[in-house]
């Protein structure tokens, strides 16, 4: 069985001040989820994902990285492929962060600013994103209201788990077919679920769990059972 990470930054992104952080994370993040799912994790850039590449090596689930460069620098020719793939494929997906914005703008919602900061407002992250309302840091996510038999994507988490954000962009509704399942106060949809195509997107990065956080671990893991994973 293999699985494949896709790595979503643009080109100009490894450029920048922190591209050689972010080449280092995705290297992390490959082992992590190898290391989670016992299977082989292929890490591959956007632009050479493609329904053949699913088909080649029978790829059995596909996460999605973040980004750090806005959505607008990127060709749309290079990102057809994985877009194709969220479109039409059967393949279970998991979006994070900027990936959770590519499934929604590829199945029809835009991706749009949090909101500017008021005139006269102290901007507490100015070397993030100057003069945009982000979320930044390890914050907690208030889960939704569950039924008598709670979502299988949030498995052993507590109402309110503590993931890591970072961002300033967000989706405002859901794609047809998703269901919300997270919010916070600066970003409404924070975890989206399409259950009947196991596709989830998380408006935040459970992928950079730590010791201290660990919620991030918990939910990838139960996504990985959704997906039959694990044992």
């Amino acid at each position: 069985m293999v699985i494949l990470f896709v790595d979503i930054e643009h080109a100009s992104g490894y450029e920048a001040s922190f591209g050689q952080m972010i080449l280092a994370a995705r290297a992390r993040i490959s082992y992590r989820l190898q290391d989670m799912t016992g299977q082989i994790c292929l890490l591959q850039r956007y632009h050479d994902v493609s329904p053949d590449l699913i088909n080649e090596f029978d790829i059995k689930a596909v996460f999605i990285s973040g980004n750090g460069t806005d959505a607008d620098i990127y060709d749309p020719r290079l990102q057809e492929g994985l877009r194709s793939i969220i479109r039409d494929g059967d393949v279970p997906i998991f979006g994070f962060c900027g990936g959770h914005q590519l499934i929604a703008e590829t199945l029809g919602v835009p991706i749009e600013r949090i909101a500017k900061i008021p005139a006269g407002e102290e901007d507490p992250f100015p070397d993030y994103a100057p003069g945009w309302a982000t979320e930044f840091g390890y914050q907690p996510v208030d889960l939704v209201p569950q039924a008598e038999h709670a979502h299988p994507l949030l498995t052993g988490l507590q109402e309110h788990p503590v993931m890591r954000h970072a961002h300033a962009w967000e989706i405002k509704s859901l794609p047809e077919g998703f269901v919300a399942l997270g919010s916070t106060a600066t970003s409404p949809i924070q975890i989206m679920s399409n259950d009947d195509r196991c596709i989830v997107g998380t408006q935040f990065h459970p992928e950079y769990w730590t010791d201290e956080h660990p919620a991030g671990e918990q939910m990838i893991k139960n996504f990985c059972s959704m997906a039959g994973l694990l044992d």
